[in-house]
């Protein structure tokens, strides 16, 4: 890689990080070329791109960005997964993929709303309830009472009519 070419790749890295909301980095080890297109295409799918590239390229471009702290992050052969719409998502992606693909690819941290995490941090945002198993609790938690109360009605009514 030549400097212009460096120079693009770093424009480019500084461009995806200013838009983004997360940065996870985590370390693959031997994937397959099918494993990284798998994996991409269902970080796609939460609006995530993952992208490995030159570790000093990725420390130049988060300097002075909201990602910095995550340098400590960046050695090895690492790759960058930035999440711009749907953090949690993303990581349930990649954390389901870690799991599925057991030593193919380790969470090491990363950066979510300005505060660092480390690889445990990153597990535990995995496994918190998605956004609509949350709704999906809180509608049932609120349809208990009225569906308790009906069935309370129902049961007094055929009460009464047994005794009339």
């Amino acid at each position: 890689m030549d400097r212009a070419q460096k120079q693009t790749e770093l424009e480019a890295l500084k461009s995806t990080l200013g838009n983004a909301e997360m940065l996870i980095v985590s370390h693959n080890k031997g994937m397959t070329v099918a494993q990284v297109s798998e994996l991409r295409r269902s970080l796609a799918k939460t609006g995530a791109k993952y992208k490995v590239t030159k570790n000093t390229l990725a420390r130049l471009a988060a300097k002075g960005t909201k990602f910095e702290e995550a340098t400590e992050f960046m050695t090895g052969p690492a790759a960058y997964t930035t999440v711009k719409d749907d953090p949690y998502g993303a990581i349930k992606a990649l954390y389901e993929f870690a799991k599925k693909n057991d030593g193919k690819i380790a969470l090491l941290g990363g950066v979510f709303g300005g505060l660092k995490m480390d690889a445990k941090a990153v597990e535990q945002m995995a496994k918190l309830p998605s956004l609509n198993e949350i709704r999906g609790k809180l509608v049932g938690l609120i349809q208990a009472p009225a569906a308790q109360l009906a069935r309370l009605a129902q049961a007094y009514a055929d009460k009464e009519k047994t005794q009339a």
